[in-house]
């Protein structure tokens, strides 16, 4: 697949406004080529306010825009980020890795229609080692996740289950459970689960426990990996953005993966 070079962003909340800055700031070989965004007018005022031109466009048009969508928007309109670029043949690069969890039509098509599917490694080291441990047997991985009671608020599997993280003293262990339930749960929050299941031994046998700790105020992650070539164990605390349901390492993550595409040296699977 050649190497794109037009860059549209999907949403424009705390990840996509620092890609739009970065992206108009200058990347060797890649250009902001549009934005989508639900408020539209919000957004141009944000834009004029950057000194960023770039066109406003629907959902629908990004195909016609770019080589490449960067997918920042919540879960539930990942679909309508992702279809009618993979229907064009074009690439998305998604943040939600969570919500492709239960969608694996959406990687059918990306195959039948020649188009493509990218998870950067986004808040969670050693993605790398676990899709190198993956090409052999894995007999495990399990993950620990701590935030800070802020940074899960409003999670459907807490308000479903009438789970009260308001007022913690103490950490609280909110879920244990497979990578697939805590997608489904935690949208919002564990994405990073979901990703590591993708790259190792899928959502089902991938296990997750989440805690709502009022002692860390950032966004801590802890995998460990049961392996035949290797058995490991990896740590990131990851400093929140403005938006405590993420972290600022993300918008980072995919920028590096936007550079690797037309560097010179490459490092990193």
């Amino acid at each position: 697949m050649a190497p794109f070079s037009r860059i549209a962003i999907a949403g424009l909340g705390t990840i996509g406004r620092e890609l739009a800055r970065k992206l108009a700031g200058g990347i060797p070989g890649l250009t902001l080529s549009a934005i989508a965004a639900r408020d539209r007018a919000k957004a141009q005022t944000w834009l004029d306010a950057q000194r960023i031109a770039c066109p406003l466009v629907e959902l629908s048009a990004l195909p016609d825009h770019t080589d490449l969508a960067v997918e920042c928007a919540p879960a539930s309109i990942l679909e309508a980020i992702c279809r009618p670029m993979l229907e064009a043949g074009k690439q998305v690069m998604v943040l939600s890795a969570g919500a492709l969890l239960p969608r694996p039509d959406l990687i059918e098509l990306a195959k039948a229609r020649g188009g493509r599917i990218l998870v950067p490694t986004g808040g969670l080291l050693g993605l790398d080692a676990v899709a190198a441990a993956a090409e052999g047997e894995v007999r495990s991985v399990r993950m620990v996740t701590r935030k800070p009671p802020r940074g899960l608020a409003g999670a459907p599997y807490l308000v479903a289950n009438n789970i009260s993280i308001e007022g913690l003293t103490a950490p609280k262990r909110v879920f244990s459970g497979t990578a697939r339930a805590a997608a489904a749960g935690f949208p919002a929050n564990v994405n990073v689960v979901a990703a590591l299941s993708l790259a190792g031994i899928g959502p089902d046998r991938t296990t997750i426990e989440i805690w709502a700790d009022p002692g860390v105020e950032r966004n801590c992650h802890t995998i460990e990996v049961d392996a035949d070539a290797a058995r490991f164990t990896l740590s990131i605390e990851n400093v929140p953005s403005e938006n405590p349901k993420t972290g600022k390492i993300v918008a980072l993550s995919v920028l590096a993966d936007l550079r690797k595409m037309h560097a010179p040296l490459r490092v990193g699977t």
